[in-house]
């Protein structure tokens, strides 16, 4: 037992370095789409921002659980009736319970607007991302890529695959979560 006990202990060490690393570096990328029952009950009927409860389009919605446990939930919104600036501005709507990276920017728990431009319909160029905190401050933008490759586009989805960062998908342009 003697001669064993240096590589049992380096073991142990390992193993417990790894156990000491933050959950998001453990699994970096790691997304889990959440369905079902937890979906319909995250989901809020509407979405207040700069004053509005504007409603959320189930059907363009999507719940992912991310490394370290939180959820974020992700929904396009209905601003049909309201004024030309928040229609102008808001795209979605984005809710999460732990930090996230939404292109390259780190959010904290909370919820936010979002929005985006894209460039003409025949051009290859990346669309422009926004993010806007519910009393409309604008606190990130950054490009949103085109895949071209992508077979059905949605008008919003968030595709996972393991071992990779999530993409927030809004029709053929998309940013990295991580």
């Amino acid at each position: 037992m003697r001669k064993y006990w240096p590589s049992i202990s380096a073991l142990v060490l390992v193993v417990l370095a790894y156990a000491a690393l933050p959950v998001h570096l453990r699994a970096q990328g790691a997304f889990e789409a959440v369905t079902g029952k937890a979906f319909d009950s995250a989901l809020p009927k509407d979405f207040y921002l700069e004053g509005n409860a504007i409603p959320t389009q189930k059907r363009n919605a999507a719940l992912v659980k991310t490394a370290a446990g939180a959820r974020a939930l992700f929904a396009l919104i209905d601003t049909t009736g309201y004024s030309s600036q928040i229609q102008q501005k808001y795209e979605g709507m984005l809710i999460t319970e732990g930090s996230l990276s939404v292109g390259g920017h780190e959010l904290g728990v909370g919820s936010y607007g979002f929005g985006y431009t894209k460039p003409a319909a025949t051009s290859n160029e990346d669309a422009k991302f926004f993010l806007y905190n519910q009393a409309g401050a604008k606190i990130a933008e950054c490009a949103a890529k085109k895949d071209t490759k992508i077979a059905q586009p949605k008008p919003l989805q968030v595709v996972t695959a393991k071992g990779e960062p999530a993409r927030l998908y809004f029709g053929r342009y998309w940013v990295e979560l991580k």
